[in-house]
């Protein structure tokens, strides 16, 4: 998959909802039920990037590997971690 750095919320909130992760950890039918769920509801920031086989974007897998969403201070990361398992990441920056 080819990385992706998006700002429009609207186009955003759009490719979170066809973003799904399978496998073993954070998965979810839909990455932005997660990202909703985090606190974030009008992020200005996505980035994502590499690309696994666990993903699938609009029903098409493989898609992206890490992913770097932000809405002012607050970031959500979701990327494999040591054991190939989904992790989900929530931190606020000062």
């Amino acid at each position: 998959m080819q990385s992706i750095i998006e700002q429009d919320p609207k186009k955003i909130l759009a490719i979170l909802s066809d973003i799904a992760l399978s496998g073993k950890g954070a998965t979810t039918e839909c990455l932005l039920d997660e990202v909703l769920d985090a606190g974030l509801t009008a992020p200005t920031y996505f980035r994502a990037e590499g690309e696994d086989y666990d993903a699938s974007y609009q029903g098409q897998s493989p898609a992206w590997a890490k992913y770097h969403i932000r809405e002012w201070k607050r970031v959500v990361m979701v990327y494999k971690g040591g054991q190939s398992t989904w992790r989900l990441q929530t931190t606020e920056t000062p």
